[in-house]
């Protein structure tokens, strides 16, 4: 089976985009960057970000390999916390609370427009990109969190034509409406075309 090298650790995201793979039905085994992997990412947008890590990626393992970046834009922040939302607070709780604590003089709403973005960028050992884009998933910020999944902001990022907050939805839910589920059909969409392995040789 061929793999493709995933430049990222988590293995929630690891997880996302295997299942979303199997979905289509594509004979691809997803596998991790091997450790260490800390690439500095100095980007100026999410593209350049996830670019980064997929060559750094890519150089390590002389393999094809992808990446995504991923990001919380809130409108009433002036896009914050944006490229630093991994940053923004050390763990998924103090993120939350931090994040509440912000959006607390904003009482509605409509005050309160948020959307998450993830770029995916899928390069070659030598540096050439051979696919990239990026999605837009809008909601708003939640008053208080809701639900026991996901991760990160889900707890308080609603998502209004469900009623529901991210971490409400089940897994599978999750990843047929979020910000990386979009990216993943478009990446898969893509794969679908092209024989990048065979193209690779």
């Amino acid at each position: 089976m061929n793999e493709l090298v995933f430049a990222t650790s988590n293995p929630n995201k690891i997880l996302e985009v295997q299942t979303k793979i199997d979905s289509e039905k594509f004979p691809i085994k997803i596998i991790p960057v091997p450790q260490p992997f800390d690439p500095v990412e100095d980007g100026e947008t999410f593209l350049e970000n996830a670019y980064i890590k997929a060559f750094e990626a890519a150089k390590k393992t002389g393999r094809l390999s992808f990446a995504d970046d991923t990001g919380l834009c809130v409108e009433a922040l002036n896009g914050r916390p944006g490229l630093y939302s991994a940053r923004y607070a050390p763990t998924g709780e103090e993120k939350v609370q931090k994040m509440l604590s912000e959006m607390e003089p904003f009482k509605t709403l409509d005050e309160r427009k948020a959307y998450f973005t993830c770029a995916i960028v899928l390069v070659r050992p030598d540096g050439e990109t051979i696919f990239s884009c990026q999605s837009k998933f809008e909601g708003f910020i939640d008053f208080s969190p809701k639900g026991s999944h996901g991760f990160g902001y889900d707890p308080i990022f609603m998502v209004k034509e469900l009623g529901k907050n991210l971490a409400e939805l089940s897994t599978e839910e999750k990843n047929t409406v979020s910000h990386r589920a979009l990216a993943l059909k478009e990446f898969t969409n893509w794969l679908s075309s092209h024989n990048i392995f065979e193209d690779a040789q």
